[in-house]
């Protein structure tokens, strides 16, 4: 069983891929939000108690769906085929669940 520390890390390593493949997937574009995944949620791993953390997951939890939006709105106005975006959308989906479930737990526990 993987200890928090090695969950913890695992979880900054894939948002961090994540966010390096929305940016390579954007890289013509000037910004994009996915970076906020990763770089929220680095900061809600230095939560300092559990009302910081639950305000600071609440943020984490909400980058996905703003991603997914982003995806969908390049799709809508034709600039790239949606086929293009079928993975990025799948990990924005299984981050939002596990941000979300953390979120849940957090709140439950608290």
């Amino acid at each position: 069983m993987k200890s928090r520390l090695e969950k913890v890390k695992e979880l900054q390593d894939r948002t961090k891929r994540f966010a390096v493949a929305i940016v390579q997937f954007c890289s013509r574009l000037p910004q994009t939000g996915a970076t906020g995944v990763a770089a929220n949620y680095r900061a809600d791993c230095r939560a300092r108690s559990a009302a910081d953390f639950i305000s600071k997951i609440s943020i984490v939890a909400e980058e996905p769906d703003e991603t997914l939006f982003w995806l969908e709105l390049l799709v809508d106005a034709d600039i790239i085929e949606s086929r293009l975006t079928l993975e990025l959308s799948a990990e924005c989906h299984e981050l939002l669940k596990i941000f979300s479930a953390s979120l849940a737990t957090a709140k439950a526990n608290r």
